[in-house]
């Protein structure tokens, strides 16, 4: 954690930040490794001060010893402008993106002419590359939706409820160490795999079902995120056919992944390929996202992505066709940047599953 600290102030010297604090709950266990649900970090130069209340003082010491720990007992922005003023604070960069209005309203009554200044992604930019105690959580992570995924498949069958099959996964992940999954499990079947976020429903699954399970696990704070589609008795032509297009297209992806190029550009290899084959306009969300503390966070691999990819960088790769009248296939897989491409961190089978 001390690492991460001396990263954000490297970040707020470049940016002539001299004290910052961090509210964004994900943003403050990032730097400070304090879990809690209240609390703030204030970051100076020379300063690494949590702000928390009674419930928390023990869990604070516990983990994170390496900052100063400072109780709050009324408003804890008016704690935060105490602490600004006994060390000699100017200017308070704050996040702006997490901070709500009348919050910083509040904020600026305490301060009592102290400046703020509004401000984004600091941490966020940081938290794209990961360190190797991150990766090896994000790798347990993935292990656990790789084997949720192969226990799933032996026991789906027509039948099942979605919300039957999402409970079940949910019940496999925690049981194999998450604390949950990592957002509310997709499950769509027939009709609604057409859905890209289709939340699991009461349908029954029937033979000649396409099934499109995204889920992912929640381990020790951090999530996985995969998709597979599987087909319930043998395949049409347009389900083979629409199948094979989104996983070709997710391969071609995957082997050009690698460093320096643009969040952008790896989608356009997805998006081209899927294009080529006629079913460009059925392909309408972006082929991935960063994956860490949170299961959406920077980069994103999208038409907007403007992001050079970078060594340790997670990210997913998911590529979709969506047709309402037949059904949809999207398959998903999380994956590192390395200094000469990329690993991919699950491996379920994506090869198309038949189950009768």
């Amino acid at each position: 954690m001390e690492q991460r600290i001396h990263r954000l102030r490297r970040r707020m010297e470049e940016s002539d930040i001299g004290a910052f604090l961090v509210s964004h709950p994900v943003n403050r266990r990032y730097v400070t490794g304090f879990t809690g649900s209240s609390g703030v970090a204030l970051i100076t130069a020379t300063e690494a001060i949590l702000i928390t209340d009674f419930r928390y003082l023990t869990q604070v010491k516990e983990q994170a010893p390496h900052m100063t720990l400072v109780q709050h007992k009324g408003p804890i922005l008016e704690t935060v402008a105490e602490q600004c003023r006994q060390l000699g604070v100017k200017s308070l960069a704050f996040e702006q993106d997490h901070l709500t209005f009348s919050q910083h309203q509040q904020l600026e009554g305490f301060l009592n002419g102290i400046a703020t200044d509004p401000v984004s992604d600091i941490v966020e930019e940081l938290r794209m590359i990961k360190d190797e105690e991150e990766l090896s959580v994000i790798r347990d992570a993935a292990l656990i939706a790789d084997r949720a995924f192969y226990q799933i498949i032996q026991e789906i069958k027509p039948g099942m409820k979605e919300k039957d099959v999402a409970l079940r996964l949910e019940i496999l992940m925690r049981e194999m160490g998450a604390s949950s999954s990592s957002f509310d499990i997709i499950v769509a079947s027939g009709l609604r795999s057409a859905l890209p976020h289709g939340t699991a429903s009461d349908k029954v699954l029937e033979k000649g079902d396409l099934v499109t399970m995204d889920f992912g696990a929640y381990y020790q704070g951090y999530a996985s995120d995969i998709t597979r589609t599987i087909m319930l008795g043998q395949p049409n032509e347009k389900q083979k056919e629409i199948y094979d297009v989104v996983l070709e297209a997710q391969k071609c992806c995957i082997a050009q992944i690698r460093p320096g190029i643009t969040g952008r550009e790896a989608d356009g290899v997805a998006r081209d390929y899927i294009t080529k084959h006629g079913y460009g306009d059925s392909f309408g969300h972006g082929t991935g996202h960063g994956l860490g503390l949170e299961v959406h966070e920077a980069p994103r691999l999208s038409i907007h992505g403007n992001t050079v990819l970078a060594p340790g960088m997670v990210v997913t790769v998911e590529p979709g066709i969506y047709l309402p009248e037949l059904g949809g296939v999207r398959i998903e897989d999380d994956v590192l940047i390395t200094e000469s491409g990329c690993e991919v961190l699950t491996h379920a089978n994506k090869e198309l599953i038949m189950i009768d």
